[in-house]
């Protein structure tokens, strides 16, 4: 089942990924980079209203899957960055909300 298509479960054991399975997940979704223990990926839009569609969407998905991303805001742009608070680093629940933010610009 693609990544997109499953749903964030509750951490049954809490701890990070290593980093070969982050390797792993990383060639699972496009244009995301591991940095500092987390994902991130920039989004371009052609202006503020196309942005802002974009984060009311990704604020329903992050909601829905109760996995909630940082959000930095631009006029034509949106930085996305998810890691597991509960593990102080990465989890499969990041690459399951990259795969479905993902799927809200394609």
């Amino acid at each position: 089942m693609k990544l997109s298509e499953q749903r964030c479960l509750p951490l049954q054991e809490p701890h990070a990924m290593t980093a070969y399975e982050v390797g792993k997940h990383l060639g699972m979704v496009q244009g995301w980079t591991h940095t500092d223990g987390a994902i991130e990926k920039t989004y371009a839009f052609a202006g503020w209203a196309e942005t802002i569609a974009f984060v009311n969407a990704v604020a329903w998905v992050a909601q829905r899957e109760a996995h909630l991303p940082e959000l930095a805001v631009g006029a034509d742009r949106c930085a996305v960055r998810l890691r597991t608070a509960a593990v102080d680093g990465l989890t499969h629940n990041d690459f399951i909300c990259a795969a479905k933010f993902d799927a809200l610009v394609t």
